[in-house]
């Protein structure tokens, strides 16, 4: 009995393995679209992917054209006009962890198992001002202009839109964030570092199959990256 079970855990672990390797190893798309030669029209746009152990979210330059795309937002308390703002900062994750979990203090039974199972998801919205860079938590990502405006639509989507602007769902951890209605149910397999590969995947990258922690996303862009585009 014990060495069946053996036998079965060493299965699970070898599959559990196989499936890492793979998301990471096999690019998605499979094959490179190719690019419109944007040299010489309009600068190229910085984003920045900010990761931890479990998340990752998706920074977007506080720039005149993106706070005007979501303007919306200071209906409900957010401070775009503030000139310490330089990011919004977007992330998609599982509601009940997400608005219920601010720090690892404040880690409950309820959400975690919703995060195993199946929960509502929202997108998280935060200002931030300066992030320095290097830093090992950090990515910039530069894109050209219809990259960049890919990504935005990419994001803008993932909200479910209410009156006028984004159905607010929760005042968020402080004065600089707030928690959305998103469209989609979220899983730790399917989660939001998923999310964050189809945004990149949007805006023109290439990332790995199956990709739910921050560190197999960014080996798969080591491997996969659009050449020039990641520093």
């Amino acid at each position: 009995m014990i060495r069946r079970l053996a036998r079965w855990g060493l299965r699970i672990a070898a599959a559990a393995v196989v499936a890492v390797a793979a998301g990471i190893l096999v690019p998605r798309p499979l094959l490179p679209a190719p690019r419109a030669d944007e040299a010489g029209t309009a600068p190229r746009r910085t984003v920045l992917l900010l990761s931890n152990p479990i998340h990752t979210d998706i920074a977007l330059p506080a720039d005149a054209d993106v706070l005007a795309r979501f303007a919306a937002l200071a209906a409900d308390g957010l401070p775009l006009d503030d000139p310490a703002v330089r990011w919004l900062v977007v992330g998609w994750g599982g509601r009940s962890f997400y608005v219920e979990t601010p720090t690892w203090a404040d880690l409950k039974p309820l959400p975690v198992l919703r995060a195993l199972s199946l929960d509502r998801s929202v997108m998280h919205v935060a200002l931030a001002g300066d992030i320095a860079l290097p830093h090992p938590a950090v990515t910039a990502v530069d894109l050209d202009a219809s990259a960049f405006a890919a990504l935005l639509d990419h994001v803008e989507a993932s909200f479910v839109a209410g009156d006028g602007g984004f159905r607010l769902v929760a005042p968020g951890y402080g004065a600089h964030d707030r928690f959305y209605e998103a469209h989609g149910w979220f899983n730790a397999l399917a989660g939001c570092n998923l999310w964050t590969a189809a945004a990149l995947r949007a805006a023109g990258l290439r990332t790995g199959a199956w990709t739910p922690l921050p560190l197999f996303l960014e080996w798969s862009l080591a491997l996969h990256g659009q050449a020039g585009s990641l520093r």
